[in-house]
């Protein structure tokens, strides 16, 4: 009979003794200890050991020391300092007065937690797709002889019927798609390159990553970057064409000429969008009844807006030149007004956590940065109205013209406008000429969904600004009244949710413009800026009751 003692492969020993079974864990010099060899650990002299039982291993987190208080962990960040850490005395200094801090445990948690999805997702969903991708160009190139092989034979018997008078002819086309079949390998091989480039690094963030998790130091794990922005923008699929030869009939005085051409090599990209559905992890599926979690009151009596800040804040604004921020138990953190003193008409938070509004009174986008509120856009016989930040980083803004005949949509870069989506292939408005507010969201395929109330539509448009469809109304006997969206959000799922405030209610469409269902409980009263966190959990705000409602809408 096999010994259990030796056998049993799950069976952790004492790396003291070597011998007896473990009992229990020193959290700061992560040692395996029985109940028999404790004492002996801890007898060093050393005053930092934490013994703690086996299961709860690696549970006690390891906080930075305070560079002005040596004495003291840094158990809190200052948001007022660019997050930096402080402990409990630096809380009560001058240098901190009246700023606001969080709790260094809760934010370790949330980034470890976005670590876990980071991971996931570039194991699960990113780096597929890159190993995809460099199989096929792969399989181009292994293609490719094959492929200029056939192109020469065809080539080659129309020479035959040539002869002798051809041959200078053939020797020199010969030559020319020697050239073009070298161009084309080389664009395959620079662009499989360029993708195992990333793949490399993908393994090393995934790497780096797997030591982050595993660790519980606090100063890596806060100070971690999610890259899941630049490695999700996906290279564009490279169409490199098979030039082709077309044979003509011949003629001795024009033998060059009317041997036939080759077609220059036509080199295309076609855009490459990750799908979310490829990760089955990533699914999530309606809830049958959506639920309330928390309603936060802002006091306003017109509410117009709200964005998130981050899990536990959300910005809000209405008929006022107040700013609010609050946390979800509905506690004010922060008040802003306005450089104008007149309400904004939209806010906005960019992948900095920088608030931005715009400013109808000034023709003016601006960020409000540290307190101090900077210009980033001025316009000229345009109002900026409706704000949205895509995901790499640019500003899509729906604006009206001073005489409010005309409405369109302008994406920036920074300070610089990079396109504009006013009209569709036959020269229409896609969007009603008026001053009524236009919400707009990008969707997770780069869709460009905006709310026109005066038109009682979606209109989605492609990253191009093409037109891909408008959404009018769902037909419903308890619907009855007019439908005139305002606010517009997206989820995980590339779902679409827009607020139909006259029938008090949320329409649910999926990315293509099909209705899937309302959300009509919840109590919900004239709702109408929407968002949504990085949880799927939806803000709704209620215009005259001037609450902001938070609702799970998905299992």
């Amino acid at each position: 009979i096999m010994d259990p003692r030796t056998s049993a492969q799950d069976v952790h020993r004492c790396d003291l003794c070597e011998t007896a079974i473990v009992h229990s864990y020193c959290d700061f010099c992560h040692v395996n200890l029985c109940m028999s060899c404790i004492g002996k650990h801890i007898s060093d002299g050393y005053d930092k050991h934490k013994i703690v039982p086996f299961q709860e291993r690696r549970s006690t987190l390891v906080y930075p020391k305070c560079r002005t208080h040596p004495q003291k962990n840094c158990d809190l960040l200052c948001k007022n300092c660019d997050n930096v850490f402080v402990c409990s005395s630096c809380t009560a200094s001058e240098q901190h007065r009246e700023h606001l801090f969080v709790d260094v445990t809760e934010v370790y948690k949330t980034k470890k937690n976005n670590i876990e999805k980071d991971t996931e997702e570039l194991k699960n969903l990113i780096s597929p797709k890159y190993k995809e991708i460099a199989m096929d160009l792969e399989n181009q190139l292994a293609n490719l002889d094959g492929g200029y092989e056939k192109l020469t034979t065809t080539m080659s018997k129309q020479g035959e019927q040539w002869h002798r008078e051809i041959d200078i002819v053939i020797n020199k086309m010969k030559t020319d798609i020697s050239d073009i079949k070298e161009k084309h390998k080389d664009i395959l091989q620079k662009h499989l390159d360029e993708i195992k480039q990333i793949q490399s690094l993908i393994k090393q963030t995934l790497l780096a990553l797997k030591e982050i998790e595993k660790s519980t130091a606090v100063a890596p794990t806060i100070e971690y970057n999610s890259k899941i922005r630049e490695f999700s923008k996906l290279p564009p699929e490279l169409q490199v064409k098979l030039p082709t030869y077309i044979p003509k009939p011949i003629d001795r005085e024009k033998l060059y000429s009317l041997f036939g051409q080759i077609t220059p090599l036509s080199t295309a990209t076609k855009e490459n969008v990750l799908s979310q559905n490829q990760a089955n992890t990533l699914v999530r599926e309606l809830l049958d009844e959506p639920e309330l979690v928390a309603t936060i009151q802002t006091g306003y009596k017109e509410l117009l807006g709200v964005t998130c800040l981050d899990e536990d804040g959300v910005w809000t604004h209405g008929f006022t030149k107040k700013i609010k921020c609050f946390n979800i138990n509905g506690s004010l953190l922060q008040t802003i007004g306005t450089k104008s003193g007149k309400r904004p008409n939209d806010i906005v938070v960019n992948s900095d956590g920088d608030l931005l509004y715009s400013d109808w009174k000034t023709r003016t986008v601006n960020k409000v940065k540290n307190g101090q509120i900077e210009e980033l856009i001025r316009l000229q016989g345009w109002a900026p109205f409706n704000l949205c930040v895509t995901s790499t980083g640019d500003l899509l803004v729906t604006m009206y013209s001073n005489d409010k005949t005309q409405s369109k949509v302008v994406r920036y870069s920074g300070s610089t406008e990079k396109q504009t989506i006013q009209f569709d292939d036959e020269g229409k408005p896609l969007y009603s000429g008026n001053s009524y507010e236009k919400y707009i969201t990008e969707n997770r395929n780069h869709d460009i969904c905006v709310t026109d109330h005066e038109a009682g539509a979606v209109v989605v448009v492609y990253q191009d600004g093409k037109l891909r469809w408008r959404y009018t109304v769902h037909p419903s006997a308890t619907k009855n009244k007019p439908f005139n969206p305002y606010g517009i959000t997206t989820d995980s799922q590339s779902r679409i949710l827009t607020a139909d405030i006259y029938n008090h209610c949320i329409h649910i469409l999926d990315q293509n413009g099909q209705f899937l269902r309302y959300i009509d409980n919840c109590g919900l009263e004239d709702p109408f800026g929407l968002c949504v966190d990085n949880n799927d959990n939806l803000f709704v705000c209620e215009y005259y009751k001037g609450n902001v409602k938070k609702i799970k809408f998905l299992r």
